[in-house]
């Protein structure tokens, strides 16, 4: 493989330096506000000083300049913190967390100065600055992730990619980045070890654009940035070595993607050993203090959701009973930890027996074969159920099956009998933790999933499963919620 440079080369749109030039511009103008905004509150608009002590006398430094050095230094560790790197950029947990880094290490630093240099800071000023600075900083990131995402939908703002290895491994990655475009992976075209030049990978409308040997070549001709390896088989370590440095440095990119898929970014460290960046995977543990932490999560958090949903719960409860004839409350049974069962509850949203009518409707709609059946406009359904399905108000009683202990905030989908009566070895894991009121089944797709895509979606929690990441899939929870999309019903 010859190795040359294209004078002529037209570099595509660095989009990682601009959106992060944004982002900066953005935190400088929260940190302002919050900082500023909490001394104006504390302080009020007169010219308070910090004091600091010295040995023969004693300084004082205004506020507003204690202030502006906040300010810089935080924007400073900010940035050293890698929370503006275009990797952990628009996907992932890591840019909020690397948030949260940076700041405690600030509220750190801060205190330490303030003990050597002995400056009497406000500690109240600190105590709320610092942490309304994080949950300002986090929610603006979210903001403009939204508008990443957006853009990403659109093919804009995303790495412009094309894939070497064999036609089997490149299909595969294809159709993962294309199943998530919102994490901003675009492939633009292929270079696999079969198929001629022109043609496409099956079933998808990604040209080949020549063989392995070809892939500098194909970087010019599909102005792409980043070369993504979806098979090591293909090529050897030398071909892998002389395209990292057929790369224009900090221009384009090599990504070498490993057989590794459903595998949370937490669960994998890299660490050289006698030169080779091993790929060490941790086993997913489902006892100890994680299951302790996620219990005591899961009784705080329903817990407090209880008490602050009880004038709702009081009110639907009314509403059902008022609206149709019945009990307030259905009891379903369902599979849960380890196989054992429990009863589900929910806010009656069918009329009385309606259980009794279900064959006859999954018989005439011709789905009465099909696991995680959906009867559409179902009949049985009362007025109110309709508005409480739609928005998922049924499942608020659920919150007593989490405190009680039958069920999580987050997990696997709640199966039926039937269903688990289909699982492979692999999809009985499902059953390794307690299932959730809600989970990645519910921000990501709810009634229009498919058998295989809850499997898929329910294996990968159990399987990569956090507090962090279950604090994630609850907000998203809530924005279904409030804005159930049409696979809600």
């Amino acid at each position: 493989m010859s190795i040359t440079k294209n004078p002529d080369l037209v570099v595509p749109f660095d989009w990682s330096r601009t959106y992060s030039r944004r982002i900066a511009f953005t935190d400088l103008l929260v940190l302002y506000w919050v900082v500023f905004g909490v001394q104006i509150a504390y302080f009020g608009f007169d010219s308070s000083n910090v004091a600091v002590a010295g040995q023969l006398t004693e300084l004082r430094v205004s506020y507003y300049a204690f202030s502006i050095a906040l300010i810089v230094a935080w924007m400073v560790m900010l940035q050293l913190y890698s929370t503006r790197d275009y990797r952990v950029l628009g996907g992932g947990t890591q840019e909020y967390k690397n948030i949260a880094d940076s700041t405690a290490r600030l509220f750190g630093l801060v205190a330490v100065v303030s003990y050597l240099f002995k400056l009497d800071v406000a500690r109240g000023y600190i105590l709320i600055a610092l942490p309304l600075g994080i949950i300002v900083l986090m929610f603006s990131r979210w903001m403009w992730r939204q508008w990443l995402s957006i853009k990403r939908r659109n093919g804009e703002y995303s790495a412009r990619v094309v894939l070497v290895g064999s036609q089997a491994t490149a299909l595969h990655i294809a159709r993962e980045l294309a199943r998530h475009p919102e994490e901003g992976y675009h492939v633009v075209g292929a270079c696999v070890t079969t198929g001629a030049a022109g043609e496409t990978l099956p079933g998808t409308s990604i040209r080949i654009l020549g063989g392995v040997d070809d892939s500098l070549r194909a970087l010019d001709e599909a102005s792409a940035d980043t070369l993504v390896v979806t098979g090591a088989e293909a090529l050897g370590p030398q071909q892998i070595k002389k395209l990292s440095w057929g790369l224009e440095a900090g221009q384009r990119h090599l990504i070498v993607a490993p057989s590794l898929t459903d595998i949370g970014g937490p669960r994998i460290h890299t660490r050289p050993v006698a030169g080779l960046p091993l790929i060490h995977v941790e086993t997913p543990r489902y006892a100890g203090s994680k299951l302790f932490t996620k219990r005591l999560f899961d009784i705080l958090g329903s817990g407090a959701l209880i008490t602050a949903l009880s004038p709702v719960l009081i009110v639907l409860a009314i509403m059902v009973k008022v609206t149709s004839p019945g009990p307030v409350l259905y009891k379903q049974e369902r599979v849960g930890l380890n196989g054992d069962h429990f009863h589900m509850l929910k806010f009656r949203s069918m009329r009385v027996n309606a259980d009794a009518e279900l064959q006859d409707l999954l018989a005439a709609q011709g789905s009465s074969d099909k696991p995680l059946f959906k009867v559409q406009n179902d009949p049985r359904v009362t007025s109110i159920g309709r508005v409480l399905r739609k928005h998922s108000l049924d499942e608020f009683p659920q919150l007593f099956n989490v405190f009680l202990g039958s069920m999580s905030l987050v997990g696997p989908r709640p199966q039926r009998d039937g269903e688990v009566a289909l699982y492979d070895d692999a999809a009985r894991r499902r059953l390794l933790l307690k299932p959730g009121m809600s989970g990645l089944w519910q921000v990501g797709g709810r009634s229009s999933l498919g058998w295989e895509d809850a499997i898929r979606l329910d294996l990968y929690y159990v399987e990569n499963w956090s507090i962090t990441g279950d604090i994630v899939i609850l907000w998203r929870t809530v924005k279904a919620v409030v804005l159930p999309g049409e696979d809600a019903h």
